[in-house]
């Protein structure tokens, strides 16, 4: 973990609540797709944990979207604002374990890290496919960033709108896939975790205090003892999820 000073060079809008944020600063402390960082805001106690869509030696980016108070203060930042962020944080995917056709599925605002995740896995050689699960065509983003990496994304919506109608666990049937890696809502994990035949990998999103472990406020029950989704996650293998009634 680093705790260093950022500053916006870019903010952009991709949809009517979905924000890119590209900021310059220390990213060394950045190590595995699927961590997260944690951003200090201005009159508000609590950092904020937002996933890390893609980074390089000399930015990080992130894209999140306006659920409360503390996104919404976010969107109005104007290019050359600062901000403290913390980063290295949670353990990030394996991509070790991805076989030669893993398949990437991402829900919404879980979009953002599997586009990391799939960057990291064509620098290896490894082209994944990727399922994209939104509600409408509206709210569709990052589609096109996926096929310049040159994988096969396959999107969905709900309502039918645009791509394959249903949910994003619908294109598996029948699909011949190594591996997975899945982010997004706690419905769409437990979908893709019924839906999937073979391991994987699931990141979770919890309500964090501190963001690093300290304060133990994010544990959470998994088959193999008590975890903390900030520290030995977010991400856990299928394994070893316990599902709550």
């Amino acid at each position: 973990m680093k705790q260093s000073i950022f500053t916006i060079t870019e903010h952009t809008a991709l949809t009517r609540d979905v924000y890119r944020m590209v900021l310059a600063g220390d990213t060394s402390a950045i190590t595995a797709s699927g961590q997260f960082v944690n951003i200090l805001l201005d009159g508000f106690y609590l950092r904020r944990p937002i996933s890390v869509c893609d980074w390089n030696e000399e930015t990080l980016t992130i894209v999140y979207k306006v659920v409360g108070h503390g996104t919404e203060a976010m969107s109005k930042m104007s290019v050359g604002t600062e901000l403290d962020i913390l980063t290295g944080l949670g353990n990030g995917y394996d991509l070790t374990l991805s076989g030669d056709k893993p398949v990437l599925l991402g829900g919404g605002v879980g979009v953002p890290p599997m586009y990391g995740c799939a960057k990291k896995l064509c620098e290896l050689g490894i082209k994944p496919t990727v399922i994209l699960g939104f509600n409408t065509a509206d709210e569709v983003f990052y589609e096109d960033e996926f096929k310049a990496l040159g994988c096969e994304t396959i999107v969905t919506t709900v309502d039918g709108s645009k791509g394959v109608k249903g949910f994003a666990v619908a294109p598996l049937e029948g699909m011949d896939y190594t591996y997975f890696y899945t982010c997004g809502p706690e419905p769409m994990l437990k979908a893709v975790y019924k839906a999937t035949n073979t391991s994987g990998q699931m990141s979770f999103e919890e309500r964090m205090g501190c963001g690093f472990g300290a304060c133990m406020g994010c544990s959470c029950k998994t088959l193999t003892g008590y975890k903390r989704i900030c520290k030995d996650g977010p991400v856990m293998k299928k394994e070893e999820i316990k599902w709550e009634s």
